[in-house]
């Protein structure tokens, strides 16, 4: 055991215990009164030292619960997973596809759907100003409760109602797959990437810690006419989730 003067110096054993998986994933820290009594130290000083774990993102302190070991293995997604949704007799969504592909039992919980008229940043990338937009709020989870993603989408309502997406209810298969079957079939998609703090909101429904970066991946969708069919905007902890893009053409009109 190392020497334990301070919180920083508790911060850093505590870091080494978990790195060594002494405390593993899911597992409970001891209790404030057990690392005072443990490393003769004051209840400021522990709780200093955990509250630096848990804003790097080793730790988050649940409520009733006490302070847990965070999942931090990384989920792979690859740009491919549009491509096996679209298969017709695929039941499972992006996030279910690539979550299964790795052997995690991923799920998308949808929070809310609501609608209300375009601004003129959503009007404008969904032809639809001035229209009203269908916009749903989903959570991609790993079970039991690990929320990895936080996920806005919006649609045209027309389009949305067509699709039977506009509900509360679970879209089987995925949205995409409801697009096609309406019609409405996805051809392209463009994605940007870009990498920042997280806010507040964002980092207790991710339990991630203000070091921890967030991914925001934002996705536009369009049918072979190249009308706009959803805009999707995702936030995720960079330490959680890999972009993968592989096998893109690289000859001339492929």
């Amino acid at each position: 055991m190392s020497v334990v003067i301070g919180y920083k110096e508790l911060s850093d054993e505590l870091r080494r215990r978990i790195d060594s998986g002494e405390f593993g994933p899911g597992d409970k820290l001891p209790k404030i009164t057990e690392l005072m009594e443990e490393y003769g130290l004051a209840r400021q000083t522990v709780r200093g030292a955990i509250g630096e774990l848990a804003d790097e993102g080793l730790v988050v302190a649940i409520r009733k619960a006490g302070t847990i070991v965070r999942h931090r293995t990384p989920v792979v997604i690859p740009l491919n997973r549009y491509r096996h949704v679209m298969a017709p007799d695929g039941a499972k969504g992006p996030w279910e596809t690539a979550t299964a592909s790795q052997g995690l039992d991923g799920s998308m919980e949808l929070v809310r759907v609501e609608r209300f008229p375009a601004d003129a940043e959503l009007g404008g990338l969904l032809d639809a100003s001035g229209g009203e937009l269908v916009y749903r709020l989903r959570h991609a989870v790993i079970r039991p409760d690990d929320v990895v993603q936080i996920q806005h989408a919006w649609y045209p309502a027309e389009l949305a109602d067509a699709a039977g997406i506009a509900t509360a209810e679970k879209v089987r298969g995925g949205v995409y797959r409801a697009l096609a079957a309406a019609g409405f079939t996805p051809v392209s998609i463009s994605e940007t990437v870009a990498a920042r703090a997280p806010s507040a909101g964002e980092s207790a429904r991710l339990r991630i810690g203000g070091k921890v970066s967030v991914l925001v991946v934002e996705r536009l969708t369009r049918d072979a006419t190249g009308r706009a069919l959803e805009v999707l905007r995702t936030v995720a902890p960079a330490d959680r989730i890999r972009l993968s893009y592989d096998d893109l053409p690289l000859a001339p009109g492929s």
